[in-house]
């Protein structure tokens, strides 16, 4: 091997072995009864998190890149698939609660089983292509790391008890320290002719490819996010009951979902109460933190009441280029694990956007397609994002309990647009 080959497999153990190490962190704080809970069905216990992450690297890697691999146990090849159809089958995700068995034991030493196997590929001359899925694999184990704490956030709403994953006396500031709101200021932008996808440098998934040119018009996207406190304006001012307001589908959403405040908004005798990972907070504390977990419906909303909109990804992925990749992440140092106000830290002066990575995932204006010349991956890998380009709204930026190196300003996220359970928020745009 060629010492630049060797370097290369060198960085790709010291990323997998990263990872793989947080995740476990990340379920640290949990017990083994609170790995099971499944809250909703479109959440996932921490248990499955644990098993899917190691399916990924057995499935995708050690099957078809290790000579004499032998599988931990030949039923997790589809018990812990989650929608790769070309696969194997795999259960129902809203039934992933009820796998008491194999025990949380039995999945850690999968994941140790798998461990030494990538390991045991790693001391050899290893095929790019098994490399280059490592590497996706280990940015598909931070996409499950985010999803385990928005899952557990869910789990613990659920819980009468109202449990805190994070004391939040072990944090190293407090999200409640700003003690005024910035003024709502706008960054205007030229537009033009502008390229767009992932520049090649480094680990992209297939939906930011290919690289194309976007026509832009001239446009302004406010400073910072929105806040809880004036999300709170708007619903005080009747913004959940006006039917103009809202998408036909929005408001579709708002009637038989009972909507009346973003997810994990509890109306209290003393006002609103937010649940989040570090427990109950009262409005006020979080009055000038950026509002989180509301859908793409309540976001558009809300700019229609402010009388501006949403932006488009491009528009985002245009500002947002030129800005160091720092902010409220998961990682980062805040490890504050919820939106915190944009005075509780230090800002980039050459910044531009504040919040611009880090707090929430924004919504955007623009549909989750393919762009122009996309091409999937080959094989069940391709299923990984393509077959999802319908009917779902991108986000850009990550969110607090996104892995610092896991985000860029290519990288698009997607969900349905009544999707709540997120850390998703809102910028605006002119």
């Amino acid at each position: 091997m060629s010492s630049t080959a060797v370097n290369v497999q060198v960085e790709v153990g010291a990323r997998f072995r990263a990872v793989r190490k947080q995740t476990l962190a990340l379920c640290s704080r949990l017990t083994a009864e609170d790995m099971m809970v499944q809250s909703i069905p479109g959440a996932s216990p921490a248990k499955w998190h644990l098993a899917h992450t190691a399916w990924f690297f057995e499935s995708f890697i050690l099957r078809e890149f290790a000579p004499g691999y032998r599988p931990f146990n030949t039923e997790f090849h589809w018990l812990f698939n989650s929608y790769y159809e070309s696969f194997s089958i795999f259960p129902e995700k809203r039934l992933r609660a009820s796998f008491s068995r194999p025990s949380l034991e039995d999945v850690l030493e999968y994941r140790q089983h798998v461990d030494a196997g990538i390991e045991k590929l790693l001391d050899t001359d290893a095929d790019p292509e098994a490399l280059r899925r490592i590497v996706l694999g280990a940015n598909h184990e931070e996409q499950h790391q985010e999803l385990l704490l928005t899952d557990i956030l869910s789990a613990f709403f659920t819980n009468p008890l109202r449990p805190a994953y994070m004391d939040a006396a072990k944090n190293k500031r407090d999200a409640s320290t700003a003690s005024r709101r910035p003024a709502l200021e706008f960054e205007s932008y030229e537009g033009g002719l502008l390229e767009f996808g992932h520049n090649g440098d480094g680990f992209c998934f297939d939906n930011e490819l290919p690289k194309h040119k976007v026509w832009l018009e001239p446009y302004s996207l406010s400073q910072r996010l929105i806040t809880c406190g004036e999300f709170a304006e708007f619903i005080a001012d009747g913004g959940y009951k006006k039917s103009e307001l809202w998408l036909s589908a929005g408001w579709d959403a708002v009637k038989a979902n009972g909507w009346e405040a973003p997810l994990y908004w509890s109306n209290e005798d003393e006002g609103w109460n937010v649940f989040t990972l570090r427990g109950d907070k009262t409005l006020e504390e979080l009055q000038f933190c950026p509002v989180s977990q509301v859908s793409y419906y309540e976001a558009d909303a809300y700019a229609r009441w402010s009388g501006y909109r949403l932006p488009t990804e491009f528009e985002w992925e245009a500002a947002a280029a030129g800005q160091a990749r720092q902010g409220n992440l998961l990682d980062s140092g805040l490890l504050m694990t919820a939106p915190v106000s944009e005075q509780s830290k230090s800002l980039n002066d050459d910044d531009r956007l504040h919040q611009c990575y880090g707090d929430c995932w924004e919504w955007t204006g623009s549909a989750y397609l393919g762009y122009p010349g996309f091409q999937p991956l080959e094989g069940a890998l391709g299923e990984y994002n393509g077959k999802f380009m319908s009917g779902q709204m991108v986000l850009r930026g990550g969110s607090c309990v996104t892995p610092a190196a896991h985000i860029r300003a290519s990288y698009r996220n997607f969900f349905t647009p009544d999707t709540r359970w997120q850390f998703s928020g809102i910028r605006l745009a002119t």
